[in-house]
């Protein structure tokens, strides 16, 4: 099973301590989050909690991915980068593609693309982005991003977007995209690429959606030995529970180890100590 510590509402100077001892530690990767900005009053009800209230505070930090991968790559050797997720749709492609393909560069191939379509309607208004049909215009944009990120000239003509004959440099090393979403939707497009993130729910929830998802490669002639299922489970701590999880193909757990030890108020000090009893206690070293 591969862990990746979520850097979800934390303080963005710790985030470089975080990598760095994530790195030192053995733990497969680190989660990054996405959202632009935080508004006040929203009429969008936020999808993921049953009152519809957003999960965090107002001022909490929502640093840039991809500035933040950049940073932290140059910290680290080993630790892999996961958006969970990005937003395509709030973007034009081509800054996307720009900034994407450059951390991509500056992780020598240790970054993975986690997208979703996202559900804040006012935010996609306030960075002048159509918000109907959001999620053909994301298909749109990963198809455009990936001519982008192929070596030599590229040309492109959608329905949204039209390339005419150009080259975007650096070429980045390969990127693996996977879908973010609980939706029977959601688990149509990630069936269609590399993987599938999940978001707080329980091993038996994500489980269903893992037999969805093999469901719906199936039909395409494709299999599961090259699609990771990475999601946070809210009700897994054992080791014993981990192994359920992977046993019913879920690849990787999303997790912020000091949680379990210090709680939400953790120092950085023990943020990291908790990182690394949370290995101990799963026997991950050994």
């Amino acid at each position: 099973m591969k862990f990746y510590v979520s850097t979800a509402f934390l303080d963005t100077r710790e985030a470089v301590e975080i990598a760095k001892a994530a790195d030192d530690l053995g733990y497969h990767g680190m989660a990054i989050p996405d959202h632009v900005i935080n508004l006040e009053t929203l009429q969008t009800p936020y999808p993921y909690t049953k009152d519809g209230k957003r999960r965090w505070e107002a001022f909490t930090d929502w640093p840039d991915p991809w500035v933040m991968i950049g940073a932290v790559a140059l910290v680290t050797s080993r630790l892999r980068f996961v958006t969970t997720v990005y937003l395509p749709g709030m973007r034009d492609p081509y800054s996307a593609a720009k900034s994407i393909g450059t951390a991509a560069v500056l992780a020598e191939g240790r970054l993975e693309l986690g997208i979703g379509v996202g559900w804040c309607r006012e935010e996609f208004e306030l960075l002048g982005q159509q918000f109907e049909r959001r999620g053909k215009r994301t298909d749109e944009m990963l198809e455009l991003m990936k001519a982008l990120w192929s070596p030599g000239w590229t040309e492109f003509s959608g329905e949204f977007y039209t390339a005419p004959r150009m080259e975007m440099e650096p070429t980045p090393p390969p990127i693996p995209v996977y879908v973010g979403g609980l939706s029977d939707i959601a688990l149509k497009r990630a069936a269609r690429h590399d993987g599938w993130i999940g978001d707080l729910i329980n091993t038996d929830q994500a489980l269903e959606r893992v037999a969805k998802v093999r469901e719906l490669r199936a039909e395409k002639g494709l299999g599961m030995d090259d699609f990771e299922v990475i999601t946070p489970l809210t009700d897994a701590f054992l080791p014993e529970h981990f192994a359920r999880a992977e046993a019913g193909g879920i690849t990787g757990i999303i997790t912020m180890p000091w949680m379990f030890y210090s709680g939400p108020d953790a120092s950085l000090d023990q943020k990291i100590d908790g990182m690394r009893r949370f290995r101990k206690d799963l026997s991950l070293d050994g």
